[in-house]
């Protein structure tokens, strides 16, 4: 059995800190107290995470076996009530890694292993499901086809600029206020630059009236969140859709869904819609705390308090949405079928149009002709790809035997080669730059 006490070097952010923390400083920065109605989602989290974890190659079978035993001892715990919230219990999160440690020891360090954000999911699915074909969507309408993984790299280079803006804003926030005073300075010979060097800052502040009022890194941490948040919320946003019987491209497992009090047929995809809705809650915080800066005159004034509710609130809010999203992600079903099910050949009019432009034709022009072609299976009621070379021939001269060869989803995404596109050798580069971006940040 561990130890049954979290001293300062086991706390998650303890790898750097070596005092003990003021116990009133420890209550006041503590989340817990009403984050622990989270304790259910947090463990089924988990276990989903962990699952994954042991899939990425992480874990081994028998740890990750282990880890989710203890788990259910953890999950059993609060639900009989017997689950006790300790000094140094930060967060959810924290008390429930620290009695999974008690309980199976220092394997249950491995549970959180890179995690927040944790965009890996995306990046391993978009490699083993590289193959699966569905319709990319514009204005939520079928324009062309597209690679699975195509799309699930389109959210990971918005993670990723996420990734890079918190670190512009983390180089931008290590400015050093200390000595500042009050407003004026300090009157003795207090060496800033050395003070700066022992705190980890990168600088120390230039005026001291704009350093006792400075709450720019507050505004660009929320800004910071609620993009990020945007980006999860449209990510939400395609998933519901998908998951809608009208697609039935993918399942939410049910550790993330609900089922309906009257309706006992549906599956609703809470975790995804609560996403969504925080996405507003947070900017709220954003827009809110901009309007309290806006009116503050220079130096320090007691609306600046209000910097700290919204930046915690903000901070624990998009942790659990990570943490959700993370969840989704790593056990999230797809029906390839329905996806390839749901191409039809109007949407290839567009490889009509590129057709005509390898004979020859102008752009416009070969795009005028497409429609044609399309008016015309309109006209005699069937399929664009039903149409006969006679048919086409109606339309354009051009038009030869091989453009028979253009109802392939295959070869219409593969044409799309150059980087950047659904191609399989683009997506194929797309993931190995993704890997190479996680794996510099993980050094």
């Amino acid at each position: 059995m561990a130890d049954k006490t979290m001293t300062e070097g086991n706390k998650l952010w303890g790898g750097r800190f070596t005092g003990a923390t003021d116990p009133i400083m420890e209550k006041f920065n503590a989340s817990i107290s009403y984050d622990k109605r989270m304790w259910e989602a947090d463990i089924k989290g988990s276990m989903a995470y962990v699952k994954a974890t042991c899939k990425a190659g992480l874990l081994s079978e028998t740890e990750r076996d282990f880890i989710h035993k203890g788990l259910e001892q953890v999950y059993s715990m609060w639900e009989d009530g017997s689950f006790v919230v300790k000094p140094g219990d930060e967060d959810i999160h924290t008390a429930n890694e620290r009695m999974l440690k008690e309980l199976i020891g220092p394997v249950a360090g491995k549970l959180h292993t890179g995690r927040s954000p944790d965009f890996c999911f995306f990046v391993e699915r978009a490699k083993n499901e590289i193959d699966v074909l569905l319709p990319g969507y514009t204005h939520l309408q079928r324009a062309q086809p597209i690679r699975w993984s195509h799309w699930l790299l389109s959210y990971t280079w918005m993670l990723k600029r996420d990734v890079e803006r918190l670190e512009q804003l983390t180089d931008r926030a290590s400015v050093l206020p200390l000595g500042s005073g009050a407003l004026a300075g300090n009157p003795f010979n207090i060496d800033r630059p050395f003070l700066a060097q022992e705190l980890d800052f990168k600088e120390v502040s230039g005026n001291s009236m704009d350093a006792v009022s400075d709450r720019d890194f507050v505004a660009e941490f929320l800004f910071w969140g609620s993009l990020l948040s945007v980006h999860l919320s449209r990510w939400a946003e395609d998933l519901i859709l998908y998951s809608t019987k009208e697609f039935s491209y993918v399942q939410l497992s049910d550790a993330y869904s609900t089922g309906s009090s009257l309706m006992p047929q549906k599956k609703n995809a809470d975790s995804l819609e609560l996403i969504r809705g925080k996405a507003g809650h947070m900017y709220g915080r954003c827009t809110g705390f901009m309007m309290t800066l806006k009116g503050v005159p220079s130096t320090y004034n007691k609306d600046l308090q209000e910097d700290k509710e919204a930046m915690f609130d903000v901070y624990d809010t998009l942790t659990g949405i990570l943490q959700v999203a993370t969840g989704v992600m790593s056990t999230l079903m797809i029906d390839k079928e329905k996806m390839k099910a749901a191409l039809s050949p109007d949407m290839l009019a567009t490889d009509i149009a590129y057709y005509l432009v390898r004979k020859g034709i102008p752009f416009r022009e070969a795009h005028g002709q497409s429609g044609s072609c399309v008016a015309l299976a309109e006209k005699k009621q069937c399929l664009l790809s039903e149409l006969t070379l006679e048919d086409f021939k109606t339309v354009s001269e051009k038009f030869e035997d091989d453009i028979l060869e253009v109802w392939n989803y295959e070869n219409s995404v593969d044409q799309y080669s150059v980087y950047g596109g659904t191609g399989r050798s683009s997506v194929l580069q797309q993931i190995n730059n993704i890997q190479q971006f996680l794996k510099d940040k993980a050094v």
